[in-house]
């Protein structure tokens, strides 16, 4: 039986009595974003707008996301990625069970020294794929420039936020490569682990 989403008292300034909110609306009001899911349109969506939000609210603030993100989709994930670095906070990124895939990316798009992995945290990079070919053949040809280009632009974005030379990204992005939050800091995918 789905336990639902838990309800929290918030009390606005100014306010005499408490509201009960959900809890993640609460949390988000501290500056502190989740993304526990898939990602799709809609959740990249709604993580861009509170960034975008919470930055122009207040710059000064850093911003703290916590991800534990089997994958998804590509063009959202990226948005994601590119909003992190668009806007004026730091944004900290905070691995607590796993980054795969598109997760993996949204990690390494933290603040450089404020990417942090949980002690048991499990971290999975390769490369992006296509799913959603349905069509002529001359349609395919148009899909995989797209996927490449994409490709290219997420190898890019390793090579510059790990360190690691392009012929190491290239390599570990044409396969499955699983982490321990201590590779992946060896890695260069997280600053830190977190001490238990």
């Amino acid at each position: 039986m789905p336990v639902g989403v838990p309800k929290v008292p918030f009390r606005a300034p100014g306010d005499e009595d408490a509201n009960w909110v959900d809890l993640y609306n609460r949390l988000y009001r501290e500056r502190l974003l989740f993304l526990a899911q898939d990602i799709n349109h809609e959740i990249a969506n709604q993580l861009m707008g509170l960034m975008v939000y919470l930055s122009a609210e207040d710059a000064n603030q850093e911003i703290f996301s916590f991800l534990n993100c089997p994958g998804g989709s590509v063009i959202p994930g990226v948005g994601i990625f590119d909003t992190m670095q668009i806007i004026v906070p730091d944004v900290h990124t905070i691995c607590m069970g796993v980054a795969a895939s598109m997760g993996s990316f949204i990690l390494i798009g933290g603040e450089i020294t404020k990417r942090i992995a949980l002690p048991h945290a499990r971290i999975m990079i390769h490369q992006p794929s296509s799913s959603y070919y349905d069509g002529p053949a001359a349609d395919f040809h148009k899909e995989s420039e797209h996927v490449t280009m994409l490709r290219d632009y997420i190898t890019k974005c390793y090579i510059e936020r790990t360190g690691n030379l392009g012929e190491v990204i290239q390599r570990d992005l044409n396969r499955d490569v699983f982490m321990s939050a201590t590779e992946a800091q060896a890695y260069g995918i997280v600053d830190a682990v977190a001490e238990g």
